[in-house]
């Protein structure tokens, strides 16, 4: 497996970071920028006269992992050559109201492959419910076959998110990657570090991702009750506290970070669905607790890797400040130096939790995808 990373500076210059992969042997390259750099006009066009032969996959981030280092200017890529691996590639374009299962059926049909792997998703952030995407790739991918990636991301605007393929990024593109043959190991971790406090609640009225009913009584009036004088400062101040969710009959708990709220109904909009029944207990963290989240998923993940895939919260961006590159020190230390460590800051988390290794939407966790493949 070769690889080489680099990036593209607003003004078109590009730095190399690594020298492994020459940009001509090139088999796909993964861009991750902000919304204003990945739409320029230039950029595309930059990516493709750097790499003419290979498919280009491009995400619109809240900062891009250059190693243990945040790019909120450049656009970082990641380029990637397999020596015994294959590679997949499919793209569709959401549009709201439509039925996400139908585009994800389509979208594995496209990766179907004997030997497939795993599957690597890029989505849109903004328009794409991340459980709705989540649920149908692990109901029509085959037995086996894994899937982790990420939403992406718009910065703190929240204005509008960006995926391509092989074109200029749109909004409401979802883009798939298989990952395909025996040679190939993947690993997978995801943490968050945030410590559960309180009672457990349970769920009693809810739509989708729009939280109505705790225990019979308004959820937005109880949580207020919760966080205190914080609450003067919702919902921004909700990424200090986000939700341990559990869904009936789950195995698996992920948290929930609040987007908005809703004064007159009492209600709170998730970044993720809140299932009826669900049993919620609120959560907290301190920094340490962050960065000791993001080791943990780095020790889950943990294998002689080439490439190391990142993806972590916006909210952890936010509530770190500027301690957050200190988790990615953390991965590093764990993974040591030989790997590539590319990623992103993004609107939600994709990767597999749990024994059975089946694929979920996080929130305010850093997730964690190491790829190699080992000497023949």
């Amino acid at each position: 497996m070769k690889l080489l990373q680099c990036s593209l500076s607003p003004s078109g210059v590009w730095h190399d970071f690594n020298a492994d992969l020459m940009p001509l042997d090139t088999s796909w390259v993964i861009a991750f920028g902000q919304r204003a750099q990945l739409a320029h006009p230039d950029a595309f066009h930059a990516l493709r006269t750097r790499f003419p032969t290979a498919r280009l996959i491009l995400v619109s981030t809240a900062g891009s992992l250059a190693g243990t280092q945040i790019e909120d200017d450049a656009i970082v890529c990641t380029a990637v050559r397999f020596e015994r691996a294959t590679t997949t590639f499919a793209a569709c374009q959401f549009t709201s109201g439509a039925n996400i299962g139908d585009f994800c059926r389509q979208l594995a049909s496209s990766l179907a492959a004997p030997d497939l792997r795993h599957v690597l998703v890029f989505s849109d952030g903004s328009l794409v419910n991340g459980t709705t995407l989540s649920d149908a790739f692990n109901a029509c991918l085959p037995a086996g076959v894994t899937l982790s990636g990420g939403l992406a991301g718009d910065g703190t605007d929240f204005i509008q998110t960006l995926v391509g393929l092989d074109s200029p990024p749109a909004p409401g593109v979802i883009v798939a990657i298989g990952l395909c043959g025996p040679s190939l190991r993947i690993g997978f971790g995801s943490a968050g570090g945030w410590t559960p406090f309180g009672p457990e609640r349970t769920v009693t009225a809810s739509i989708d991702n729009i939280l109505l009913e705790l225990d019979g009584k308004p959820a937005l009036e109880l949580y207020k009750t919760y966080v205190g004088p914080e609450a003067d400062a919702l919902p921004a101040s909700a990424l200090r506290f986000p939700l341990c969710v559990s869904a009936p009959g789950g195995k698996n708990p992920v948290v929930r970070t609040i987007l908005s709220i809703d004064e007159a109904a009492g209600s709170m909009t998730f970044a993720g669905d809140i299932p009826l029944n669900s049993t919620v207990r609120f959560m907290r963290a301190s920094y340490e607790d962050l960065i000791s989240g993001a080791e943990e998923a780095a020790t889950q993940a943990a294998q002689e890797a080439s490439l190391v895939l990142c993806v972590s919260c916006v909210g952890r961006r936010i509530v770190l400040g500027q301690r957050t590159e200190e988790e990615l020190e953390g991965v590093r230390a764990v993974f040591g130096p030989a790997p590539v460590l590319t990623g992103f800051y993004s609107y939600g988390e994709l990767a597999p939790s749990g024994l059975e290794k089946t694929c979920q939407l996080h929130n305010q966790t850093m997730t964690i995808t190491s790829i190699a493949e080992p000497a023949a």
